[in-house]
């Protein structure tokens, strides 16, 4: 499972900056890639990655202002053209439906592929299946903004081998019924019973990204215990007036959400042009000290998440 930053600016297109648009590499656990938001020229950076527009089956808007959803209609119609026959879902607010049907309609585009649109009416599970689940909750923008938090279901245990070796169980099918936690009986009677060689649950990873908005009680319930929170950061610790003006976060605003909702790493996006240089580095510097594990994302990061030790 890895975050790719695709775009990582505020409102317009920058020289180092495009806008907004994320991708969760899903390739190991279900082969598929999740896009969030989609700004102009999504389609152009990902030409600079290894992504295969093919793989991205899910789409989840955060909400309708142009710099994250300017880029849907060419990469959808794009998708045809590159060996995209599967299904895809697009997530988000009240309006995607039409203004994807809108676009598409109007420049003649013929998708390949079946294209599923699910317009957000209310919180709460918006897709769940037997590997993950999606919660989705309104934030505070002046627009209908929505956050995400995506939670990988739990791994079962690994069968200890060696303690199965030392037990004295032949190598071969039984181990197979010892991993499924079931009991097996040797040619000499004695029993065991597989979940006592089955070490720790591994837990899933939850990774959480939020829409454009003001800090508020859903930032933190989204992110809670999340091993990655992704926040937008429009603006610096001194400029929080002009936050909450354009209904927007700071880099403050989202160390602290960070701090109260325990996340285990805090990528600050969605920078305003203003910010160059060393100020980046400032921005940065000035999070870390309400949370340390903080990292301002730059255009084609990629950040791995890897799976949850309990066998510290």
């Amino acid at each position: 499972m890895e975050l790719l930053f695709l775009g990582t600016g505020a409102g317009v297109p920058a020289k180092q900056r495009n806008v907004t648009s994320i991708a969760l590499k899903l390739l190991e656990e279900r082969n598929s890639i999740w896009l969030f938001d989609c700004g102009e020229a999504t389609q152009q950076q990902i030409l600079h990655t290894t992504l295969k527009p093919r793989k991205v089956d899910k789409i989840f808007i955060t909400h309708l202002h142009g710099d994250h959803i300017f880029g849907l209609p060419g990469f959808l119609s794009s998708r045809s053209f590159q060996g995209g026959d599967g299904p895809l879902t697009i997530y988000g607010p009240v309006g995607i439906k039409n203004y994807v049907q809108v676009c598409l309609k109007t420049s003649g585009t013929i998708l390949k592929y079946p294209l599923h649109i699910h317009e957000i009416t209310e919180e709460g599970v918006i897709f769940e299946d037997q590997k993950f689940k999606v919660i989705c909750r309104k934030l505070k923008h002046g627009i209908q903004s929505f956050g995400y938090r995506i939670e990988e279901a739990d791994h079962p245990g690994m069968l200890q081998a060696d303690k199965v070796k030392e037990a004295g169980i032949p190598f071969g099918p039984m181990y197979g019924k010892l991993k499924q936690g079931e009991t097996v009986t040797l040619v000499n009677g004695r029993t065991f019973n597989g979940k006592d060689f089955i070490g720790e649950t591994q837990k899933g990873r939850i990774v959480t990204i939020l829409g454009d908005t003001k800090k508020t009680k859903n930032n933190v319930l989204l992110a809670e215990n999340a091993s990655v929170l992704v926040h937008e950061s429009t603006f610096d610790g001194a400029s929080r007036k002009m936050a909450r003006d354009y209904n927007h976060s700071t880099n403050l605003d989202a160390a602290e959400v960070a701090k109260e909702a325990h996340v285990a790493k805090l990528v600050l996006t969605h920078i305003s042009a203003r910010y160059l240089g060393r100020d980046l580095y400032l921005l940065e510097k000035e999070a870390r000290k309400v949370f340390p594990n903080t990292q301002v994302a730059n255009d084609f990061d990629e950040i791995d998440i890897p799976p949850i030790r309990t066998d510290k």
